[in-house]
């Protein structure tokens, strides 16, 4: 990883995620329990066995403590996976302890809908137990995958 924040200057995409940097600020409002969604519609990896490109619609919902994940890293992060080779579930998991790891948030949950491989769409799902009595936890609004029908 990178020591150097992204925030406020030219970054170009990582190479990998591993060398990507995940940077977090000060939670303005520290002690308020809120949620924070980031969606990512757009998500790209590569197979590990064919090497041809997955995509994803991923959900990442998380409750700040003292830390709040910065937009632009964790969006150079999501694009560092597009010449990784993964497994959905590897990818999903790993996205979410880099943000856990990162921003140490009360709770995490992440939402990876996978389109079809081998004709079937995989969707996989973790949370880091279970959600703060009093959080408001709205839907993640992505439908099941239907195809053309």
């Amino acid at each position: 990883m990178t020591g150097e924040p992204v925030l406020g200057r030219p970054a170009p995409l990582p190479l990998s995620p591993e060398e990507a940097a995940l940077d977090t600020v000060p939670n303005p409002h520290p002690g308020t329990l809120y949620l924070v969604r980031f969606t990512c519609p757009e998500f790209t990896c590569l197979c590990p066995v064919t090497g041809q490109p997955d995509f994803a619609h991923f959900v990442i919902d998380y409750a700040p403590e003292a830390l709040i994940v910065e937009s632009k890293s964790l969006k150079l992060f999501l694009g560092s996976f597009r010449n990784h080779a993964a497994f959905h579930e590897d990818c999903t998991l790993s996205i979410a302890r880099r943000v856990v790891e990162a921003a140490k948030p009360h709770w995490l949950r992440i939402g990876g809908y996978w389109y079809p491989r081998g004709g079937i769409p995989i969707d996989v799902f973790y949370q880091t137990g279970e959600p703060p009595a009093g959080l408001w936890l709205p839907d993640p609004g992505v439908a099941p995958y239907r195809g053309r029908g």
